[in-house]
């Protein structure tokens, strides 16, 4: 086995977002939650690849400037997308984000991708449940797991995923196949109406992952881990302009608080199944603050680590 390199790989949708907001204005930014997860992380100064699935179009050099732009390596494929998907986000009065999604979702078969296991590979939302390209990014996962450290966020789309029924059993085994999972109160409430969170992070932390994180919007997050630990952490208060990847902003925090630590790689994986409340906590107070720093300001739109400095 090819010892792990000191980068990322993330797989999933980028995309551009068409953002309508509550005075009637519009405007165009690059999205897609795993690709928001690479730019954090590329923003955060790690080295970070995006496999993902974009066009040869206009949009999608709009996307790959803004992504490597933040360091972040977009992996070129020996197939593309016909055109580059589009999600129109519409905030509402209290800055909230509802989605309408034009998309198809897919994986190249090869890629030029660097020598060498990556550190830590992460996936989630649409490009995990929507098919042909779901499969593909599990089968990848699976394949990284003996080298790397998995994280997944679910970051349901009920719009693109049908019902809860169909979406859980595609969750429960990325669920079991991670090492950490961060999802949103919102996501669990979708998938196990009338279930306190907390139960259902402490379920999951009993099934495979060492880490599971709950996001409570403002209210902070969360965390329940494998050997026992509960805890909670506060949500610095700020201006919202809007949550447009608050979420995504938080899991590259949590990526990065880990690498910090010395808690990524296969290799470390007992070393995070053992992971103290204190390491724990300090992670998730910075990740709020990075958080906190997205929702201030438009769109997805995550500090560099200059600012958190």
């Amino acid at each position: 086995m090819t010892a792990p390199a000191e980068r990322a790989f993330v797989v999933g949708e980028a995309l551009i977002d068409a953002v309508t907001r509550p005075d009637g204005s519009r405007a165009q930014h690059p999205g897609g939650s795993p690709a928001n997860v690479a730019l954090g992380l590329g923003r955060l100064g790690r080295r970070v690849d995006l496999l993902t699935w974009l066009g040869h179009d206009a949009d999608g050099d709009l996307v790959r400037r803004h992504l490597q732009d933040s360091g972040v390596h977009v992996l070129e494929g020996n197939r593309s997308a016909l055109r580059t998907p589009t999600a129109t986000a519409h905030i509402g009065a209290d800055g909230a984000a509802t989605y309408e999604f034009d998309l198809e979702w897919d994986l190249p078969e090869t890629w030029d991708e660097e020598p060498g296991e990556p550190l830590v590979v992460h996936t989630g939302s649409i490009a995990t449940v929507l098919q042909p390209g779901g499969a593909a990014v599990a089968t990848v996962l699976a394949r990284r797991r003996a080298a790397s450290t998995v994280t997944y966020d679910p970051n349901l789309r009920p719009v693109l995923m049908g019902s809860p029924a169909h979406a859980l059993p595609v969750v429960d085994a990325l669920v079991r196949l991670a090492d950490v999972v961060k999802v949103s109160d919102e996501d669990l409430a979708w998938l196990h109406p009338g279930v306190a969170p907390a139960e259902i992070a402490e379920e999951w932390s009993r099934s495979g992952p060492s880490l599971v994180v709950v996001t409570h919007g403002g209210e902070g997050a969360f965390a329940s881990t494998s050997a026992g630990a509960r805890l909670s952490v506060q949500a610095p208060r700020v201006q919202v302009a809007d949550t447009v990847g608050a979420g995504d902003s938080f899991m590259g925090g949590l990526i990065d608080g880990l690498w910090s630590a010395g808690l990524l790689g296969a290799d470390r994986r007992q070393a995070l199944a053992d992971v103290d409340a204190a390491t724990v906590q300090a992670v998730l107070e910075r990740c709020a603050r990075i958080a906190a720093i997205t929702v201030s300001r438009a769109g997805a739109n995550p500090p560099r680590l200059a600012e958190l400095d």
